[in-house]
């Protein structure tokens, strides 16, 4: 394992670990993730890495997974000096640059799949990530226009575990609906309306989606048309909510041990 010692700052090479904030991606889809946890279970899968940005004690103590994989660069220096080039402030001493996968076309999904719908915010979605993996329910639909899944934060918040699922991002979910359909899904849709289903109560097919709405509107009422059932989580009345990563992995619970 070969070490390219790192005492400046001023370092070209990795500029991109101070650069790709959160969402941001290069032309050849490059994500940056942290912490050891979150490095750690992306070099467990078939991910592409180019580099891993990290203090000699990382290396040090994972060594042998490290080994594994064909890495092109691995830069060492101390934790004070990679804050100098992140230019923030680090609370792990690992960082790694990769390659995000293709995306998983529809056919090659699961029969149980977690959709979001309008999603904003890259903690709920890797906080539903994350509970979906535990629960094994592998297979993840996002729209392409909301929080990537290998967005920094929600690849943190996940643990890493986006990295273990089958995602795919719609262009159009009306569209998208319509085509899992299609292919035999029933479309479980979370939100209480009048009609709607109490989670103690709803039969779950061998073959669905469940549909996660927006954090503060919901699913819109156009879109719930397309779905086959709409289910709601039983509450106290004078409480309006859940959040919606707590929703969904009650949800996913309920629908995976039917």
């Amino acid at each position: 394992m070969y070490l390219t010692s790192i005492d400046n700052p001023n370092i070209p090479e990795l500029l991109i670990y101070q650069q790709l904030r959160d969402n941001a991606f290069t032309e050849d889809n490059s994500f940056i993730a942290d912490s050891a946890k979150v490095v750690n279970l992306i070099l467990e899968t078939g991910i592409e890495v180019k580099s891993i940005f990290a203090t000699q004690e990382y290396y040090n103590e994972f060594a042998t997974l490290i080994e594994k994989k064909n890495i092109p660069k691995l830069y060492v220096a101390t934790k004070e000096l990679m804050q100098t080039i992140v230019g923030h402030k680090v609370h792990h001493n690992v960082m790694l640059h990769g390659i995000r996968p293709s995306q998983i076309k529809i056919n090659a999904l699961d029969k149980e799949i977690v959709m979001l719908d309008n999603i904003t915010s890259s903690e709920n979605v890797g906080s539903i990530a994350r509970s979906a993996t535990a629960l094994g329910i592998n297979s993840y639909m996002l729209p392409k226009q909301g929080p990537h899944p290998f967005g920094r934060r929600a690849l943190r918040v996940s643990m890493g575990h986006t990295s273990h699922l089958k995602t795919h991002l719609y262009d159009d979910i009306k569209t998208t609906l319509k085509e899992l359909k299609t292919r035999g899904y029933t479309i479980y849709a979370a939100e209480i309306t009048e009609t709607s289903t109490p989670l103690s109560k709803v039969t779950v097919s061998d073959k669905w989606v469940l549909l996660m709405g927006h954090e503060g509107h919901g699913i819109s009422e156009d879109i719930l048309e397309l779905c086959s059932e709409v289910v709601h989580i039983e509450m106290e009345p004078n409480i309006k909510s859940f959040n919606v990563a707590v929703a969904a992995s009650i949800l996913m619970y309920k629908f995976k041990f039917k």
